[in-house]
């Protein structure tokens, strides 16, 4: 597991990282998400160990990584994004040569290597030269590089990144696949991957963490109302303006407008309609069909709105500077600053 504690960070006058915490069980996928200069790469050298803190703590399955740094970076596995491997080298050379970096002991080395080849795939490339090999392949010696001590923690930086999507698919299912008896935490911008793989979000915005908590809860907290599309045709001599009245009759409906994208139909008295209504956990759609049925306004299209949690990511970061935190889970807690 890790364990941070309202850990911060400054360089000089900026405040890149303050008074974060969170902590991740065993078994369970984080993605850490935010835009640049959120704090997410200080944060994770910090829990690598290659950044000291300024003040908080940081501990891998219990060992406080200041404290006993070579037993908590003994039981990481980490994947930087541009992953440091050596072109001329082979596979398996290469794996060898991280094993000895790792302290493997000299008789364990070769069924280590054999493991971490066999979960990662790679087998087949075992004697091939590391940079004749794809990058989606190369991606995979990465992984292989950070397992073949079997870590309890991995940490992994834009796993996906550059990949094609089937190389991007095989990557997800792999992370799961390894990720079912250690602690993973993944750091990415890339927001549907990290909603596939990932059980759990952490946003980071301004150098504090705007939201966690798993991906539905977090849209499912999110602010503002939900979104309704209605295309609907009126009575040309009444209008637009007579339907969008009907349908702010509807009980939780708080706005109606004319959409700007009108069907080329218009002539016609086909219009669409956004509604904005409140609270979100009711579900209009039933509610504006009958209304407008029962008022003779017939319906071509109607359809939700659901958010997503590009939709909410979007929100916490532009108004990083002053938003409440929105986490559904417990444990974690943060106080930001500026990056």
């Amino acid at each position: 597991m890790i364990l941070v504690r309202e850990i911060s960070k400054s360089f000089g006058s900026l405040s890149a990282v303050r008074n974060v915490s969170f902590e991740l069980p065993t078994g369970q996928i984080a993605g850490l998400l935010g835009p640049n200069g959120a704090g997410k790469s200080t944060t994770i050298r910090m829990i690598t160990g290659f950044l000291a803190p300024d003040k908080g703590s940081i501990s891998i399955v219990g060992y406080d990584i200041q404290k006993n740094a070579q037993q908590a970076q003994s039981l990481i596995g980490y994947l930087p994004e541009s992953a440091p491997i050596y072109p001329e080298m082979s596979v398996i050379g290469y794996l060898k040569h991280r094993a000895k970096l790792y302290q493997v002991p000299g008789r364990d080395i070769a069924p280590a290597i054999d493991k971490a080849m066999a979960l990662t795939r790679i087998t087949n490339v075992a004697k091939r030269r590391v940079g004749q090999l794809s990058k989606g392949y190369r991606q995979r010696v990465g992984l292989a590089a950070a397992l073949v001590h079997n870590p309890q923690v991995l940490i992994l930086d834009e796993p996906t990144n550059g990949l094609d999507p089937t190389q991007i698919h095989d990557t997800r299912s792999l992370i799961r696949e390894l990720s079912q008896d250690r602690t993973t935490l993944v750091c990415s911008h890339i927001l549907p991957e990290v909603e596939r793989t990932c059980d759990r979000v952490i946003v980071m915005a301004g150098g504090q963490i705007r939201a966690d908590g798993s991906p539905q809860d977090l849209i499912n907290a999110s602010p503002g109302p939900v979104r309704y599309i209605v295309e609907i045709r009126t009575n040309p001599s009444a209008g637009i303006d007579h339907a969008l009245r009907i349908l702010a009759t509807i009980p939780g409906v708080a706005i109606t407008k004319a959409a700007a994208n009108q069907p080329q139909d218009a002539a016609k008295g086909w219009s669409i309609i956004e509604i904005e209504a409140s609270p979100k956990e009711n579900d209009l759609r039933e509610a504006i069909a009958a209304t407008a049925d029962d008022n003779g306004l017939f319906i071509r299209e109607l359809r939700k709105i659901v958010p997503t949690l590009e939709t909410l990511f979007m929100q916490l970061v532009d108004t990083a500077p002053a938003q409440a935190n929105l986490s559904t889970n417990t444990p974690s807690t943060a106080q930001g600053g500026d990056q």
